[in-house]
């Protein structure tokens, strides 16, 4: 169910006593729907569940997400930064700076700092432009290649999570596309303003991840 658009979504996730989304109920059963890993077992699937991607892959798609991100946001005319996404109530200005906040997440939650789902609901300053957006990204960006130097990247490290433990590799794989489909989605905004681009990001950048089909939700 979409609790965004369904009046008795809310009331059903507390009775099962989830409180967030997505989450996957059978009975008064359920599980959050972040980790492929945890939907395969609670289904009791036969089905392989873990990353395709090493570590190592993952790594370098992630940097170029978020170089292909730095490319795209200057190209957003100031006076559209205010403007919702198709379908929730996300400024375009929001999204370009929760696409780097999903990293900058991850790398907290490599430093011991619970990954909530607060984190993915902050937002910039109201009144901040694209210069800002990419000065936060850029920061961002060198903190993640600053860790992944540093050498604790063990893929079995384990990671706390609002939906329970993860591996650096599961949380790695889900940070990675998470930003990458944000950045899809971006793409597509631009586009959408009349906006024309070099396509920084082609279809086999986005390949052995599990994307959504669609850019946007339903």
């Amino acid at each position: 169910m979409n609790v965004l658009e369904d009046p008795d979504g809310l009331a059903e996730l507390q009775k099962l006593g989830a409180r967030s989304v997505p989450v996957l109920s059978r009975a008064d059963k359920f599980t959050f729907g972040q980790s492929t890993k945890q939907i395969v077992d609670f289904l009791g699937l036969n089905e392989k569940s873990g990353p395709e991607l090493s570590t190592d892959e993952l790594a370098g798609r992630v940097d170029k997400y978020m170089g292909a991100a730095l490319e795209l946001i200057p190209m957003m005319p100031y006076d559209r930064l205010g403007t919702f996404v198709p379908g929730r109530p996300r400024s375009y200005r929001t999204l370009g700076f929760h696409l780097f906040r999903v990293v900058a997440a991850f790398l907290d939650a490599n430093e011991g700092t619970t990954l909530v789902q607060a984190a993915f609901r902050e937002e910039p300053a109201a009144d901040a432009d694209t210069a800002a957006l990419v000065a936060y990204g850029e920061s961002v960006r060198k903190r993640f290649k600053d860790w992944w130097a540093k050498g604790d990247t063990a893929p079995e490290k384990v990671l706390p999570t609002y939906y329970g433990a993860q591996s650096l590799h599961e949380l790695m794989e889900r940070t990675t596309w998470h930003c990458g489909q944000h950045v899809r989605q971006y793409m597509m905004l631009l586009e959408k303003e009349g906006v024309s681009h070099h396509t920084p990001l082609k279809p086999p950048d986005f390949t052995r991840l599990p994307f959504p089909q669609n850019v946007w939700d339903g």
